[in-house]
């Protein structure tokens, strides 16, 4: 029995690809340490934890959902066709529910933060749920996704604060960005399945190489607001660093990726992706850190 609930915990994890929470949780606790930094707001381990649990449980539903809603679809892709649910590893109708529980446990905990986070939670489900639509009607699909992944830094700092605030709405637009131009990057393995089956997206609409120079103008933005939000900020040389590394991997990225040559995505996509929204988050809490006992 024991083995059997551990195998179902992992199921359910690799269906949501759990460990794609690396790439937007780091910058929610960016927006956690902004808000406790530039207000008088102190740390609150317990509502730090509310904001972890919110970003886990809303990534769950939109990562199962997104899973449940393109199952005919994936059956169909070769390079999908081996994800839990058409594999029949977990069952569509289980999916759902977990969806549909993860959506009750988001909301629920936004209520213990503040009303304003409550009030606001059904919008963001509607984001980041959505977003599993939008390759039917629109190639900016991926856009929708950033925007997804960009709440976090101002959802963060809004549980903590009640108020907006540019700096968090900074690093929010350098997300989307960010995210954006590297799921593009992620989507030019499909290419040709979308196209053949009139799914929308970036590489659908230009090809290989115009995507990969549109995923290059997206992440151009991304670094031009994490450099605009360290000088709005006036942070201190840990910072810069931080910034002269995450612009490094988003530069380092497409030096990996071809038009000819698609071997390489996954490194390009999740690792290093993954290290730069690390050491990025890492270098700020620094920064943010010195400048509070300087």
């Amino acid at each position: 029995m024991a083995i059997q609930s551990t195998n179902t915990v992992k199921n359910y994890l690799s269906l949501i690809k759990f460990s794609h929470t690396i790439f937007a949780l780091p910058f929610a606790i960016i927006g956690y340490f902004l808000a406790i930094t530039f207000t008088e707001k102190t740390f609150d381990l317990k509502l730090f934890g509310l904001v972890i649990l919110c970003m886990v449980f809303a990534r769950s539903a939109a990562m199962a959902f997104n899973r449940f809603i393109d199952r005919e679809i994936d059956e169909q892709n070769e390079r999908t066709v081996i994800r839990e649910i058409p594999a029949g590893i977990v069952n569509a109708k289980s999916a759902l529910v977990f969806v549909i529980i993860n959506c009750i446990l988001f909301i629920a905990t936004t209520y213990f933060i503040n009303s304003l986070c409550f009030y606001l939670s059904p919008i963001a489900l509607t984001v980041v749920l959505g977003y599993s639509l939008t390759k039917r009607f629109t190639a900016l699909c991926h856009l929708i996704l950033g925007i997804g992944l960009a709440l976090a830094p101002i959802g963060a700092y809004l549980a903590v604060t009640g108020e907006f605030s540019w700096l968090p709405l900074f690093f929010s637009f350098a997300v989307l960005f960010w995210v954006s131009g590297f799921d593009i990057i992620y989507a030019l393995q499909d290419e040709e399945f979308d196209r053949s089956k009139k799914l929308k997206s970036i590489p659908v609409l230009f090809g290989k190489k115009g995507a990969l120079l549109f995923s290059t103008v997206l992440h151009i933005f991304s670094a031009l607001f994490i450099i605009y939000a360290g000088i709005h900020a006036n942070f201190n040389a840990w910072y810069w660093i931080g910034t002269t590394i995450f612009t490094g991997l988003l530069i380092y990225q497409h030096t990996l990726i071809k038009p000819s040559d698609l071997s390489k995505v996954n490194l390009a996509f999740f690792t290093t992706n993954g290290i730069a929204s690390i050491v990025f988050a890492i270098f700020v809490l620094i920064d943010l850190y010195i400048g509070s006992v300087c």
